[in-house]
C-alpha cells in the first residue's frame, strides 16, 4: 500500500500550485512517505494506540520526576516524523527534502496529510512543535534562538518538542478567564496555576498564558510565557503532571493536567500582547486540524473502497451495487474537496508570510471555515465508512474505530465548532471577510477561459453573489440572530469555496492534458450542493475513475452538470 500512489487528487493538486522544479524535488519524498505510511508507520500506529503512554510521578527514592513513558512504537514514529521527514522543522530551516529555502507550508501540509492517514495522535506534538517555533521566531527570535534551534533540530536525539498549555478548568474556550498568575523576579518570572488540558504534556518547550499583575482584566491582562521543562541550571522545572487524561481517541499521545508551582518562565515578546501572539499558534494549529480531518477522510474512504472491492454480496461485489455506489460517491467527494481546500489555505499562508496582505486576510477567514466544516465532515465520513465495513468496522482489529475516535477530536481541539463559527463572524464584522471571499473567487472564476467550465463557473458566480447578500444581511441583523445564523452560513461559504477550487483545478487538469476526471468531480460536487442529493449523477457510473484516477470522457463530465436541477447550458438558472 502506498497512500501517495493511491490518491488520485494529491499529485495533480500539488502540480497546480508548485513550479515544476519543486514538484520534481518533492516527488521521491511523497513516494517514500506514502509507502512508509501504508506499511511500517501504519503498524507502529496500531501498536502505539494499543499501548498508551504511562505517567511516572515519583522516582524510587520518592522524589518527584513527572516523566511520561512511551511505547517503543511511539518513539519510532517520533524518529520518522521529527527526524526522517522533518515535519516540524521544514517551515523553519532550509535543507529539508533538499529544499534550498524553507519548505513551503503547502508541501508541509501535503506530506503531513500522508503521515496522518496512519497516525493522528503524534500529529499534535508535531504541529505544536512547528507552531511554537513559529511564534518564537515571529515575536522574540533574539531571546529564544536556542529554543528555536532545538525545536527545529532534525536529530531525534536533540529535538525538543513544543506544547501549548492554554485551557484552564474554569475557562475552557473563554481564555479571558485564565487564572494562572505570573510573578516578576527581575531576570525571570514564575507562574502559579493549573492547566486543565495539556497535550504533549511532557514537552520540552511550553508556551502558555498567565495573568500579569496590573495589566487589566480579560485577555488584555494576559502575557505569553515560555516555560521550559528544565531550569537553566538543569534541574526539573516546577511542572507537576497531576494525571494523564483517559481519552476517547489520540491514545498514542499523552495529554494531562498540570499544576505550575512557581514554575520558571520567560516572557515572550510584548507582554501586553500575549493573547494576540498566542493566537498565531492557535490559528496555525487550527489549519493543521483541518488537514488532519482531510487525512482521516481520505483513509476512511480508501478503506471503504478496498473493502467493497473484495466483498461479494447477493451475487456481485459491493462496489458494483448501485446503493453502495451512492454511499461511496459522497465520501469520495468530501475527501477530495477537503484536500483542495487545505492546500489552498496552505498556499495563502505561504503568500501571507511573504508579505501579501490580501492573502493574510484570506487565511484569517479560510482557517476557521476549514476547521469548522471539515472537522465536522470527518466525523460523518469516518462513521459512514465504518458502516460500509459492517460488523468488522466496529471491531478494534480494524482501523475504523480509531479513525472515528480521532475524527471527533478535530471539532473540539483548538476551539469547538461554535467558537470557530464565532471566529468567522468576528472576521466578517472586522474585515468584511465574506466580501473578500466573494471578490477573490468570483475573480478567479472569471479567469477560467475553457468553454467547458463556463456553465458551472456562471452558476458559482451567481451563488457567490447570493452569499454576499446573505452575509451583508447577517451583519445587519441583531447580535443574537447573527450568532444563530453564522454556523450554517460558514458551512455554505466553505462548501462554495470547495466547489470553486474543484472547478479551478479541473481547468488546470484539462490544460495540462490530465483529462476530464476533475471536471466530473467538480460538476458532481456542484450537483450535490445545489440539489442536496446525487440521484441520477453520471459519476455513479464512473466510480472507478473517481476512486482511482484515470480519464473520463468529456460527455460524462458534461452530463454531470446538465443533471443539476434547473441548470441550463449557459449557466443561468432556468
Amino acid at each position: 500500500m502506498n497512500f501517495a500512489d493511491r490518491d488520485p487528487a494529491l499529485r495533480p493538486l500539488l502540480g497546480s500550485y508548485l513550479p515544476a522544479e519543486d514538484s520534481a524535488r518533492l516527488a521521491p519524498f511523497l513516494g517514500e512517505l506514502g509507502e512508509l505510511a501504508g506499511n511500517e508507520l501504519d503498524a507502529l500506529a496500531t501498536t502505539a494506540d494499543r499501548n498508551p503512554p504511562a505517567l511516572r510521578q515519583f522516582a524510587p527514592d520518592g522524589s518527584r520526576m513527572d516523566e511520561v513513558e512511551f511505547h517503543p512504537a511511539y518513539e519510532r514514529m517520533c524518529e520518522i516524523a521529527f527526524g526522517t521527514f522533518g515535519l516540524a522543522a521544514m517551515s523553519h530551516r532550509p535543507g529539508v527534502f533538499g529544499w534550498p529555502t524553507r519548505v513551503p507550508h503547502l508541501v508541509k501540509y501535503a506530506v503531513s496529510y500522508l503521515f496522518v492517514q496512519s497516525e493522528f495522535g503524534l500529529a499534535c506534538p508535531v504541529s505544536m512543535t512547528d507552531s511554537a517555533a513559529r511564534v518564537l521566531r515571529l515575536f522574540d527570535p533574539e531571546n529564544f534562538t536556542a529554543e528555536i534551534n532545538a525545536l527545529t533540530d532534525l536529530d531525534p536525539a536533540k529535538t525538543a518538542t513544543g506544547a501549548m498549555f492554554m485551557t484552564e478548568k474554569q475557562g475552557g474556550s473563554d481564555v479571558g478567564r485564565t487564572a494562572t498568575v505570573a510573578t516578576d523576579h527581575g531576570d525571570h518570572w514564575t507562574l502559579d496555576g493549573h492547566k486543565w488540558f495539556c497535550s504533549n504534556v511532557s514537552a520540552d518547550v511550553i508556551l502558555t498564558l498567565a495573568r500579569v499583575p496590573g495589566q487589566g482584566e480579560g485577555t488584555r491582562g494576559l502575557g505569553l510565557f515560555m516555560v521550559p521543562k528544565h531550569r537553566p541550571d538543569g534541574t526539573r522545572n516546577a511542572i507537576r503532571i497531576d494525571r494523564l487524561k483517559d481519552k476517547f481517541g489520540t491514545r498514542s499521545m499523552a495529554s494531562g493536567e498540570v499544576t505550575l508551582e512557581g514554575a520558571y518562565a520567560r516572557p515572550v515578546g510584548d507582554l501586553t500582547r500575549g493573547f494576540v501572539q498566542m493566537a498565531e499558534m492557535l490559528n496555525v494549529s487550527r489549519l493543521s486540524n483541518a488537514m488532519r480531518a482531510s487525512a482521516l477522510m481520505r483513509r476512511a474512504v480508501l478503506e471503504a473502497v478496498d473493502h467493497t472491492r473484495q466483498r461479494e454480496a447477493f451475487g456481485a461485489l459491493l462496489f458494483d451495487q448501485p446503493l453502495m455506489r451512492s454511499t461511496l460517491l459522497p465520501l469520495l467527494l468530501d475527501a477530495e474537496a477537503s484536500l483542495g481546500l487545505v492546500l489552498e489555505a496552505a498556499d495563502k499562508l505561504d503568500a501571507a508570510d511573504a508579505g501579501d496582505h490580501q492573502s493574510a486576510a484570506l487565511i484569517r477567514i479560510l482557517t476557521p471555515l476549514a476547521k469548522h466544516t471539515l472537522c465536522k465532515r470527518a466525523r460523518q465520513v469516518t462513521g459512514e465508512a465504518m458502516e460500509v465495513r459492517g460488523g468488522n468496522g466496529y471491531i478494534e482489529d480494524w482501523i475504523n474505530p480509531r479513525l472515528v475516535r480521532d475524527a471527533y477530536l478535530g471539532s473540539i481541539w483548538e476551539g469547538s465548532s461554535n467558537v470557530i463559527a464565532l471566529d468567522v463572524l468576528r472576521c466578517m464584522r472586522r474585515e468584511r471577510a465574506h466580501a473578500l471571499l466573494v471578490d477573490t473567487y468570483v475573480g478567479r472564476l472569471a479567469d477560467l477561459a475553457d468553454p467547458e467550465l463556463q456553465p458551472a463557473a456562471n452558476e458559482l458566480v451567481e451563488r457567490w453573489e447570493v452569499l454576499r447578500g446573505r452575509g451583508d444581511a447577517l451583519l445587519a441583523a441583531e447580535w443574537f440572530d447573527q450568532q444563530v445564523c453564522v454556523a450554517a452560513y460558514a458551512d455554505d461559504l466553505c462548501n462554495t469555496a470547495m466547489a470553486t477550487l474543484l472547478l479551478e483545478q479541473a481547468g488546470h487538469e484539462l490544460e495540462v492534458g490530465l483529462g476530464h476526471r476533475k471536471l466530473l468531480v467538480a460538476h458532481t460536487w456542484l450537483h450535490r450542493l445545489m440539489a442536496g442529493q446525487l440521484v441520477g449523477a453520471p459519476a455513479l457510473h464512473a466510480l472507478e475513475q473517481i476512486a482511482d484516477g484515470g480519464n473520463v470522457d468529456a460527455e460524462t463530465a458534461r452530463a454531470a452538470y446538465e443533471v443539476i436541477p434547473g441548470a441550463a447550458p449557459g449557466g443561468a438558472r432556468a
